[in-house]
């Protein structure tokens, strides 16, 4: 439960990075993708509209006229993707803007205030990541950091009170790379500071499906089962599903935005690459199976067409698809885990969500 609603798990986060899910109007997003959770990014909110405006607007809810729930990641990742233009200390990350070139400057404590200012019903702890792979020494002193952090992340919440009316809660991000030591003492830590929620960070980074399957399981292991688990950035359908059995409650990635632009829908019965001259006849439904409004109201030939005239109704009806699927899949995969035969069912699609149409 959040101070703007509740959220069913496991559940798909679809990603607004900069107040917006790539085109995809907020109505669409709630009458035909059913999203009851969001996700804003920190780092580019904080660089574009700016906190001041957010907080003029009343948070980033009001701004963006979204009344459900929102997640607001903590700026870590975005400014580990700076690897040429930023420098880590104890203190924080020293960095340089993508937009203008200018530096900033974001600690722990400056991550929640931005954060706070958003407004968001979830914040992360602002940590520290490493790339797979990476030396030993490096991720257990990125780890050790990243749990520093986390106790001034929570001593910050403690002395400043809410903005906007309500509680804001926040999830700490276990860390340690692909080495298990690291990991089993990260969510050892995290577990022991029994927060609401909490999440698994520093995957989906490039490394094979196999790594990214042990860390999530062996974390999973030592998380609180009664609390929601978050695994960051993660992924196809069939990672989710795999990552459900692992015990994985919540999951947010771009995938199926930026396919769904460059043309790659997912589909109850496979993957289509909608430029593919094979659908230049192809007058049945966007996907027989989806439910959204888009597959019953479009053809294959149709959505072909509007992707090779490069007309920008293509990537909207291909995104507002992909994102209905990602949470018909999520809400499919509720419905068997309450009946008990969630295993078997995940076992029969996965095979079937590969093919290549």
């Amino acid at each position: 439960m959040t101070a703007h609603g509740r959220i069913e798990t496991p559940i798909f986060m679809p990603v607004g990075t900069v107040a917006s899910v790539k085109s995809v109007h907020q109505r669409e997003l709630k009458e035909d993708i059913k999203a009851q959770i969001i996700l804003g990014n920190t780092y580019h909110l904080y660089l574009r509209p700016g906190i001041g405006i957010l907080n003029q607007a009343g948070g980033l809810h009001k701004f963006m006229n979204w009344d459900r729930p929102i997640l607001t990641d903590s700026g870590g990742f975005q400014v580990y993707s700076l690897s040429d233009r930023r420098k880590v200390s104890e203190d924080g990350v020293r960095f340089k803007s993508h937009i203008d070139g200018s530096y900033h400057m974001f600690t722990p404590e400056y991550s929640m205030e931005i954060q706070r200012n958003i407004g968001a019903d979830i914040m992360m702890a602002f940590d520290e990541l490493t790339g797979i792979p990476a030396e030993y020494k490096d991720a257990k002193r990125a780890m050790q950091v990243t749990h520093r952090w986390l106790e001034r992340c929570r001593s910050w919440l403690n002395e400043n009170p809410p903005l906007y009316g309500y509680e804001q809660t926040l999830f700490p991000i276990v860390q340690g790379n692909s080495f298990h030591d690291l990991r089993k003492e990260s969510a050892q830590f995290v577990a022991e500071f029994e927060a609401d929620g909490n999440a698994i960070g520093g995957l989906s980074v490039g490394e094979p499906e196999e790594v990214m399957y042990e860390i999530t399981d062996l974390v999973t292991d030592i998380l609180p089962k009664d609390k929601p688990r978050y695994l960051m950035g993660v992924g196809t359908p069939w990672n989710i599903l795999e990552c459900i059995s692992l015990g994985v409650d919540m999951f947010d990635c771009v995938m199926p935005t930026r396919n769904a632009r460059n043309g790659m829908l997912f589909t109850w019965n496979g993957v289509m690459n909608m430029k593919n001259a094979k659908w230049k006849d192809n007058f049945s439904p966007l996907d027989e199976l989806g439910k959204s409004y888009v597959d019953s109201h479009y053809s294959k030939a149709y959505v072909r067409h509007l992707f090779v005239a490069e007309e920008y109704l293509g990537k909207q009806i291909a995104s507002v698809h992909n994102l209905a699927f990602y949470l018909d899949l999520v809400q499919t995969a509720r419905k068997h885990i309450l009946d008990g035969d969630f295993t078997e069912w995940k076992n029969q699609i996965i095979p079937q969500l590969k093919q290549r149409l």
